[in-house]
């Protein structure tokens, strides 16, 4: 699976953005997919997980709870993650990764496929 992630860019606190992750080589149905970030200086930590189907279970970090949403639509192959309220704290390069099978899932390293990331900046 060969994933791209866009939709990055630089947006002022309180802000949205949406970025989505197209995947290429074979459908995502199959995949629990999830969204990771890497702040300058920091590891990459979780963001938010979906399950296989669309309208799947989910799951955040504390900290975008309320204000991220995870979502897919596997006909397009794609998966989305809208962010609301936007803080300087959410900067960071954001990467789609796709699990294969399994349920809900933060742990980085079991992720089969990573995609490059898309940059988000948010100003204060």
């Amino acid at each position: 699976v060969q994933l791209q992630a866009s939709g990055g860019g630089l947006v002022q606190a309180g802000g949205s953005l949406r970025l989505s992750c197209v995947a290429s080589g074979r459908t995502i149905s199959s995949y629990v997919m999830g969204w990771f970030r890497q702040a300058p200086g920091k590891e990459r930590e979780f963001v938010a997980t979906i399950t296989t189907w669309n309208g799947g279970s989910t799951y955040y970090r504390d900290s975008v709870k309320g204000r991220f949403t995870v979502s897919r639509d596997n006909a397009k192959n794609t998966v989305y993650l809208q962010m609301n309220s936007l803080k300087p704290e959410d900067t960071a390069v954001y990467y789609c990764a796709a699990k294969q099978g399994g349920g809900i899932n933060s742990r980085a390293p079991q992720y089969d496929f990573w995609g490059h990331g898309t940059l988000v900046t948010v100003s204060s």
